[in-house]
């Protein structure tokens, strides 16, 4: 998997992760998902993945020398 598409997949899923993570303890209304603890559970795992995936593609550029 590429660098770029690395860093955007994990932004992505930190995003999400965050937004499920809100809506699971009720921060965040508007939507089912609102208030049912399994969806924070479930945003933690998303945004951990998430953040592993942007570490990873920030540590592979950085020690690239072509772009």
């Amino acid at each position: 998997m590429s660098k770029t598409v690395t860093l955007v997949l994990g932004c992505l899923l930190v995003i999400i992760g965050v937004v499920w993570f809100f809506q699971g303890i009720g921060s965040l209304a508007g939507s089912p998902m609102t208030g049912v603890s399994f969806w924070a559970f479930a945003g933690v795992v998303v945004l951990l993945v998430g953040a592993y995936l942007v570490l990873r593609g920030l540590r592979g550029r950085r020690g690239s020398s072509s772009g």
